[in-house]
């Protein structure tokens, strides 16, 4: 019995013993690890770790640099989405994308202005552009797959719009870029009216020209009295030319900005009176009568007094030409906050609203007036003079009842 019990205190002294022992070990073992981590926490360096710290380390160094390469990549989209949206926000052309199912997730400010709509997000394309060509090219885009272009005119709104329609193949979608080509379509307007109408102006001079010298080389010339008859229509038709191109060159010098004004303050009545007195001659011979009704209290304005006067002078020019005998032309000015605003005013034949907005481009005239004289630069001349005093010049008409030409020019001061 006495030997059974020694042999089991024994064993349990053992037990305990080696349990102690191990737990020591550990214990040793765990404060090395975090003394070890201590120190490298502490000097930056893995030297003398034990391998599985060493693991645990190499772990934490792959997760920050994986966080950093993310941030950095994260960084750079957010650049590239601001400079994207940048752009499409200051983008002229209308931006719209379209997804499989003809629904817009993204219309930049342009096309929305274009289309005249907000809250674009979500509709349909049809509800949004709202234009049977558009709409059909772009549903042509989508079946084929392929880029397509269309160009349409809306007569309603005086535009003329070119759809690019673009496939993504991707995800089926599309994406709309909408050009407003009106101002380009104009220009080439006002280029092919003005190489015509140049053309017209210069035919008509050459053709007189040259048959006047071929009747003086027929016989003419031994015909004194004849002679010096067409001799003097031909000074005549020369003159006309000598002064379309003088008028020419002075209309390219001003629009290029060689023309200096000498700027000085100067009272608009004696502008107005200056420019009748030197058209009354004319407007006598026409039968019609030209009066001044201008206030004495005036604000002086700050103008080249001669070319001002030139505006003036081509204005009422121009209504003495189109206006009938018996009819009145009245000259007057009056104060308008910070400019002074003069007007001709005629009681002539009137101008077609359509034909308004484009009556002071060069050579520009309306059809039925074609008849008249002048070069038809004098408009468009006046309106680069007012433009480089700081004004504007325009013109309201009813046709058969007369027009107004208006035009500002700063206060002096």
């Amino acid at each position: 019995m006495n030997i059974i019990l020694a042999i089991t205190v024994a064993v349990s002294l053992f037990v305990a013993i080696w349990f102690a022992w191990r737990y020591t070990r550990l214990q040793r073992r765990l404060d090395d690890y975090a003394q070890a981590i201590r120190r490298a926490a502490g000097e930056g360096s893995s030297t003398g770790l034990p391998s599985d710290v060493k693991e645990l380390e190499n772990l934490s160094n792959a997760v920050k640099s994986f966080a950093t390469t993310f941030n950095l990549q994260l960084s750079t989209l957010n650049a590239q989405h601001d400079r994207l949206a940048a752009v499409l926000d200051q983008m002229t052309d209308g931006v719209l994308i379209v997804d499989s199912q003809g629904r817009i997730q993204f219309a930049n400010p342009a096309a929305e202005k274009l289309f005249e709509t907000e809250d674009t997000l979500g509709r349909s394309v049809t509800e949004v552009i709202r234009q049977h060509k558009l709409i059909e090219t772009w549903r042509h885009c989508q079946q084929s797959g392929e880029m397509i272009s269309e160009s349409v005119e809306l007569p309603a709104r005086r535009q003329f719009l070119q759809l690019i329609a673009i496939p993504d193949r991707q995800i089926g979608g599309s994406l709309l870029l909408v050009q407003d080509l009106t101002r380009l379509r104009r220009l080439e307007i006002v280029r092919r009216d003005f190489v015509s109408n140049l053309s017209h102006e210069l035919r008509t001079p050459l053709a007189s020209l040259k048959a006047l010298t071929e009747t003086l080389n027929e016989g003419a010339l031994d015909d004194p009295p004849a002679a010096r008859r067409f001799l003097s229509r031909i000074e005549t038709e020369v003159d006309a030319l000598t002064q379309m191109v003088q008028e020419l060159l002075e209309l390219s010098r001003i629009e290029s900005g060689q023309v200096t004004l000498e700027l000085k303050s100067v009272d608009p009545a004696s502008l107005l009176q200056a420019a009748a007195e030197r058209m009354r001659m004319q407007a006598e011979r026409a039968a019609l009568t030209l009066r001044v009704d201008c206030p004495p209290a005036l604000p002086r304005v700050r103008a080249d007094a001669p070319r001002l006067e030139q505006v003036l002078v081509n204005l009422i020019h121009n209504a003495l030409k189109f206006t009938r005998p018996g009819g009145a032309l009245t000259l007057w000015a009056e104060a308008e906050g910070a400019f002074v605003r003069f007007a001709v005013q005629d009681t002539g034949v009137g101008i077609p609203e359509d034909d308004l907005p484009r009556i002071f481009e060069r050579f520009y005239r309306v059809e039925k007036s074609r008849s008249g004289g002048g070069t038809g630069l004098g408009l468009s001349i006046a309106r680069h003079v007012v433009k480089a005093h700081g004004g504007k010049i325009w013109a309201e008409s009813l046709e058969g009842r007369g027009s107004t030409f208006y035009f500002t020019i700063p206060i002096a001061g």
